[in-house]
């Protein structure tokens, strides 16, 4: 019924919840009346009705929305919440806005798609839902192919359905360098110009992206930057020369290898570079985080490597936030203190992988799992599938999405130790925001069930700790609201998808 699965959902007897014309959305506590607002705005959207928003207490049949310390255990203070749908009304209680937000994503999910023909009930049920790890996310690739405010804030409203609360912006690649630099406007105005294939490049200006971090914000999900280095620069050294080693720019790159590309290590003009870059996307951006990337960096030597990590990482706790780094940055033993890693080898590890993830542990930090085999949402579902890659050497289906846990793929690496998981789309293929949504849906929805949903227990296989079938019939319910809201998705086998709507004529 509800994906991602809460911790506990219960089918109460007695009437369904009508909301008819008259009901309200009565609100209590911080920040209750701006959740209120939004999920008005979703109702309007989705069913076609607004119910207004009043501080006074809930009347017969209207949808309540309480905010108070008491109202989830404090262990799950920060987005628990809970949910109770009878005749007389709705009722959510949270200890924060995020909590009550999560809650409103379930009761929309409850809500029938429908809902504009049919009349608006609520089947009776009580729900008391908590996450299983704090960090959520999605990764939008926006460096590859530049993708506008507007569709980034689609992506957003897609994602926070599934209570995804991390958007990580891969903003700067070889391909194109897509985020405003006032004290380097080179940066965007030469290589912002290009992406892949030739298509048109592009960037935001400072104020665009304060907009979108806002926008985020709003639906208590956190933006997360990537600035990529020391590799994968080559569009900022066709903009900056002086970070070359014989001060001469390289071509424009329009193609998808990777490893090609390096930062000067230890020139003063790269150390000023880093710290020009960081200081002005750290002041942009409310988040606690900061992404170095720090992949594939084939063509920086070893020891330069090393040098560069324990540089950079400090440069963005000095401006004020924890870096974050693909786990290769776990290399060095020399990190700024709490560096998250973010592993993406295999859900078997490969060589030396699983130690490098682990040494972001040692180092007072924590690692988001992203196993590329089974969390990266660019790789094809079939063999042949355009758009989409395979270089992972098999397919990534729904149910390789679903059956895996992230404290069984690093050994040593337990639950205490991870942030929490992320499914990244990198963009080499994919061109469009519908092209976007059909690669990213419907598998993000289960990356975002093993996010939230409780664990499994130690004793179960853990191919066999979720039900596949049980999972596709909530997952085809949810279709349902993809198709209203006009969300593109990938009608993967194995799942009872709902009658395709039909084309306006």
């Amino acid at each position: 019924m509800v994906v991602p699965r809460p911790a506990l959902i219960e089918h109460t007897a007695g009437a369904p919840f009508l909301l008819s014309d008259t009901a309200r959305i009565s609100v209590a506590g911080a920040g209750a009346a701006d959740v209120a607002g939004l999920l008005a705005a979703e109702l309007a959207a989705d069913c076609g009705r607004r119910p207004d928003v009043v501080q006074e207490p809930p009347a017969f049949g209207d949808i309540a929305i309480v905010i108070a310390d008491h109202e989830v255990p404090a262990e799950h203070r920060a987005e628990g919440y809970t949910l109770e749908v009878d005749a007389g009304g709705v009722r959510i209680g949270a200890a924060t806005a995020a909590g009550a937000f999560r809650g409103v994503q379930t009761l929309r999910q409850l809500v029938p798609a429908d809902c504009r023909e049919d009349p608006f009930t609520v089947s009776p049920v009580r729900v008391e839902d908590h996450p299983r790890y704090a960090y959520r996310g999605a990764m939008l690739d926006v460096a590859r192919h530049f993708f506008g405010v507007e569709e980034v804030k689609r992506f957003i409203d897609a994602i926070v359905l599934l209570k995804v609360n991390h958007l990580h912006l891969h903003l700067t690649d070889d391909q194109g360098w897509r985020i405003e630099i006032l004290s380097r406007p080179e940066l965007t105005a030469v290589g912002g110009r290009t992406a892949v294939g030739g298509a048109p490049g592009g960037f935001y200006t400072q104020e665009q992206y304060r907009d979108l971090v806002a926008y985020a914000a709003e639906r208590h999900v956190t933006v997360v930057p990537e600035l990529d280095m020391p590799g994968h620069v080559n569009a900022a050294l066709v903009a900056c020369p002086e970070l070359t080693p014989d001060g001469v720019a390289p071509e424009p790159y329009t193609g998808t290898d990777v490893g090609f590309s390096s930062l000067l290590v230890g020139h003063p003009a790269t150390e000023r570079f880093v710290r020009e870059v960081v200081r002005e996307v750290a002041a942009l951006t409310p988040g606690p985080y900061l992404h170095l990337g720090a992949d594939e960096c084939l063509a920086t030597p070893h020891d330069d490597y090393l040098r560069f990590v324990a540089f950079a990482t400090k440069e963005v706790a000095t401006a004020g936030k924890t870096a974050v780094g693909w786990h290769e940055l776990g290399r060095s033993d020399d990190l700024a203190p709490g560096t998250i890693g973010q592993y993406w080898d295999f859900v078997t590890p490969r060589g030396t992988s699983a130690q490098e993830a682990l040494s972001f542990v040692r180092q007072g930090g924590a690692v988001i799992v992203s196993p590329a085999d089974a969390a990266y949402l660019d790789i094809v579902t079939a063999e042949g599938e355009h758009p989409g890659l395979a270089w992972t050497g098999r397919r990534t289906t729904l149910r390789s999405a679903l059956v895996w846990d992230p404290a069984r793929v690093v050994p040593g690496l337990a639950d205490a130790h991870i942030l929490g998981v992320e499914a990244p789309l990198w963009t080499e293929t994919v061109s469009t925001i519908e092209e976007v949504e059909l690669m990213v849906f419907p598998r993000l929805a289960a990356i975002a069930e093993i996010g939230w949903s409780p664990a499994p227990a130690d004793t179960v296989d853990v191919e066999t700790a979720r039900d596949l079938d049980e999972f596709a019939g909530r997952l085809a319910e949810l279709a349902a609201h993809w198709d209203a809201a006009g969300t593109v998705y990938r009608r993967l086998p194995g799942v009872p998808w709902p009658d395709p709507v039909p084309e306006a004529s």
